[in-house]
């Protein structure tokens, strides 16, 4: 058979050096109805193996009713049911083959973005245990946003995935990291934005402060956030190897001075730096609100007896001096303060663990000094009590007659 350099030296010497047919045939030592074939054929010479039985050719016909009825059946369970005997990935790849002539198709847009029209919202669990507290560790999520449009990434670990602690991580970035706010943030249907087409409590109103709109995307559908996602890959393979951490915000420190050097690579999609396209994205984003928005953790309760309240699964003292009135806790991504009455009576560091008691050592003072007090009895105040009855009669205008006299020796009249 013609190889493909004969056919190109064929062709060569038919073409420029002006050889006849029959001297290149006696200069290759070929056939002359090959040279023919050769200066004839627009294309190289192509090997194709003529098609040869195969056992698989028996059980075609039943795996393509089979198909037709089911499009999603697994080669498995259409390996079971026709009786196959032989290589499970040999019936695979021919399954393959006849799947395609029965699935439905899913076609996957290219997607182009616009400048500072979306940023895409995910969170990234990194495969680490952190320290939280005193015997515990985990790994808590890493909020992550990427612009769309400049791929510029930020992203900071929160403390839990409810709602005040994802309103607050997507400000603190906004704020902090971007610097502007994206006509739009896509997220996934992450239950602490919301559900079935309806918004967390607060969701709402923290668009609405920031003059922009939440869109969750439809299940299944991972193609719609692939920027982010590719973001999430990117932060475990490239920051995570090698770094070890003692605590949340070490974490947070180290992500933060790492993400320059991550916005100063090259992307190939986009042949430029997303540091350097962020300017471009930003201009086209909208202003950062001139009053922040609600965040966090937001509750209005009577303080106990015990002097504590529970936030997000922990317990902060309070002074007890307002035992029985009603205070408020507010909490965010690093502090738990308690106000009452605009007072602020309570105000510790934000823990990330569990199931743990958090005391203000004053507190503790104050209501042992409170015990005792409310233990000692109270001092007399030396007045005296008893009044002459004639005082009330003079008080409310009373004159009562002369009885006659009475006999102060035994109370009988005279």
């Amino acid at each position: 058979m013609m190889t493909v350099e004969d056919w190109a030296e064929i062709r060569r010497l038919h073409a420029q050096e002006q050889m006849s047919i029959r001297a290149i045939a006696r200069h290759l030592g070929i056939a002359r109805d090959t040279v023919t074939r050769a200066v004839n054929s627009p294309a190289p010479p192509r090997y194709v193996r003529p098609k040869a039985p195969s056992v698989f050719d028996v059980y075609e016909p039943r795996v393509r009713e089979l198909l037709k009825e089911f499009p999603t059946m697994p080669a498995s369970v259409l390996a079971e049911r026709v009786g196959w005997q032989g290589s499970t990935s040999w019936f695979r790849k021919q399954v393959a083959v006849l799947r395609v002539d029965y699935a439905p198709r899913d076609p996957a847009d290219r997607l182009e973005y616009r400048p500072g029209d979306q940023a895409q919202c995910d969170l990234w669990f990194p495969p680490v245990m952190i320290p939280l507290g005193p015997g515990q560790s985990g790994a808590p999520p890493v909020l992550v946003i990427v612009s769309s449009y400049s791929r510029f990434i930020t992203a900071t670990m929160l403390p839990s995935r409810t709602t005040g602690d994802l309103l607050a991580g997507m400000w603190e970035l906004l704020l902090t990291q971007l610097g502007a706010v994206p006509h739009r943030l896509i997220w996934d249907n992450e239950a602490g934005i919301g559900r079935r087409n309806r918004y967390a409590e607060g969701v709402a109103g923290f668009c609405g402060t920031l003059a922009t709109r939440i869109v969750q995307l439809k299940p299944f559908d991972p193609e719609s956030k692939g920027i982010v996602e590719r973001a999430n890959r990117y932060l475990e393979t490239s920051f995570l190897p090698g770094r070890t951490f003692t605590s949340p915000a070490d974490f947070n420190t180290q992500l933060t001075a790492w993400l320059p050097v991550a916005n100063a690579r090259t992307v190939r999609r986009l042949g430029g730096r997303p540091a350097e396209l962020a300017a471009i994205d930003r201009a086209a984003m909208l202003a950062l609100p001139p009053m922040p928005p609600a965040t966090g953790f937001h509750t209005r309760v009577r303080l106990p007896r015990d002097y504590y309240v529970r936030v997000a699964g922990n317990d902060y003292s309070v002074d007890p001096t307002v035992i029985g009135r009603m205070v408020e806790v507010h909490a965010d991504l690093s502090t738990v303060q308690v106000t009452c009455q605009d007072q602020v009576v309570a105000n510790h560091a934000r823990s990330w663990g569990t199931a743990a008691t958090i005391t203000d050592p004053a507190h503790v003072d104050t209501a042992r000094r409170m015990r005792e007090d409310y233990g000692r009895p109270a001092a007399p105040t030396g007045s005296d009590l008893l009044r002459d009855l004639a005082d009330y009669d003079t008080a409310f205008g009373v004159d009562l007659p002369d009885q006659g006299g009475l006999d102060d020796t035994n109370g009988e009249v005279a």
